[in-house]
């Protein structure tokens, strides 16, 4: 009988590269209609993969409490936190040009409603 093996820990593998992490958090922003429940999870899968492997035992246990602290917050000082969050695991927050043919504005509509 086959089974199937557990998507967690090969997802958790992969991120382990910064490259393939920001393209999973980005993947997460560029959805039509993002799940903003799921942000916690996303960025918890990330510290997992990069954070273990970077911090200690203790450093990662408080930045994941910072996670929870982070994603409470409203308003500018949630993106700079943020910002500063993903910095400890080695990535950064960008912005850049929207290239899609799509309506960008009914996106941004979109977006604009998750908070962080």
């Amino acid at each position: 009988m086959l089974t199937s093996l557990p998507y967690h820990p090969s997802l958790i593998q992969s991120l382990k590269n910064p490259i393939d992490s920001a393209m999973y958090i980005e993947a997460f922003f560029e959805e039509e209609n993002p799940e903003t429940e799921l942000l916690k999870m996303v960025l918890s899968n990330i510290s997992e993969a990069l954070g273990k492997q970077q911090m200690s035992r203790e450093q990662y246990e408080w930045h994941l409490k910072k996670l929870d602290e982070l994603l409470s917050q409203h308003g500018s000082d949630a993106i700079y936190n943020l910002g500063t969050w993903l910095n400890a695991l080695g990535l950064k927050l960008t912005v850049a040009v929207c290239t899609d043919t799509e309506d960008n504005t009914a996106n941004a509509e979109t977006r604009s409603q998750i908070t962080v």
